[in-house]
């Protein structure tokens, strides 16, 4: 047993050594050799915090064949932090930094970190709301207006949805707005604009994310499509920089458009695409600010899913 000490040395320095450099699938090896857990029983913890995720997967994370990509994924990291006796946001950092665009852009660290972060935030929330994961809908069309204030702060969204109902019996829907940085879900207001009405709102004030309930007043029947609008009134954060919306599933068309007040325009515009909040940013082109209307705008036809977004330069 002499060189038991010594090889928990090794395994020890190997883990900080990965932990400071990664990248993330060398980290995560290091640390499930470091603390001699086999799959099986890393998995069996993962069960306890109420996460889910099979050893095969969990071998191809720390080989580095996959990537956890999937919000349950991105849980399980968080929990495999704790389980593996990591520094908070030790693997979720690598994994954010991996997925870095070598294209100059901005890092996804941060937008990544947040969507963690809200992840578990909005299963909390649809919770209270009692919304299961699939609102038995399915959208056909969704249409988006962002207004940019004096300040530069988002102003106000406007959500225009076109839906089809895959079950009978769908008679609301949760919107959910997630604001800036510093923003205070508290002061934020929702409208219901069309064809329905204002339910239960919750939100959480540290990650800035409201849920609101949206009445139909009429139940749907599977393959019933139904039209409504709603708007969000937010101005309670600092300079907003972009807007990124995610879609779980393949959809319909979506269309984003951002409006800048003539106070404060930006001095370039992107469009940008992500496969995942993980996964480094393709699809990027400069979008033309209107001249009248001080707008840009992206349409896709079909969207997959992922993240599209709209980001802009102040200076």
């Amino acid at each position: 047993m002499p060189h038991a000490p010594q090889h928990a040395d090794v395994a020890t320095a190997e883990l900080d050594s990965a932990l400071r450099g990664g990248p993330f699938h060398v980290a995560l090896r290091a640390a499930i050799a470091a603390r001699g857990l086999p799959l099986q029983r890393v998995q069996h913890h993962l069960s306890r915090h109420g996460v889910k995720v099979g050893v095969t997967s969990l071998s191809y994370w720390q080989q580095g064949a996959r990537r956890p990509q999937r919000p349950e994924s991105l849980r399980a990291v968080r929990a495999l932090e704790e389980i593996l006796e990591l520094p908070e946001e030790s693997l979720i950092r690598l994994l954010a930094e991996s997925g870095e665009s070598p294209s100059g852009l901005r890092s996804a660290a941060r937008s990544y970190r947040s969507l963690v972060e809200a992840s578990g935030v909005l299963d909390q929330l649809l919770a209270e709301l009692d919304c299961p994961p699939d609102g038995g809908l399915h959208s056909l069309g969704h249409h988006e207006r962002l207004r940019i204030g004096a300040r530069r702060e988002l102003a106000e969204r406007e959500s225009h949805h076109i839906v089809r109902a895959h079950r009978d019996g769908i008679d609301r829907f949760v919107a959910v707005h997630h604001g800036d940085r510093g923003a205070t879900p508290e002061r934020m207001r929702v409208h219901a604009l069309e064809n329905c009405r204002i339910g239960r709102v919750r939100w959480h004030r540290e990650t800035g994310v409201l849920a609101a309930e949206l009445l139909f007043d009429t139940r749907l029947r599977a393959g019933d499509t139904f039209l409504f609008r709603y708007g969000v009134e937010d101005g309670t954060a600092g300079p907003s920089r972009e807007y990124v919306r995610g879609f779980d599933c393949p959809g319909g068309q979506y269309a984003l458009q951002v409006r800048f007040d003539a106070a404060a325009l930006p001095v370039r515009c992107h469009r940008f695409a992500q496969h995942s909040a993980a996964a480094p940013r393709n699809g990027c082109h400069d979008l033309a600010l209107s001249g009248r209307h001080r707008s840009v705008h992206l349409v896709e036809p079909r969207v997959r899913a992922g993240f599209l977004g709209i980001g802009w330069d102040w200076e």
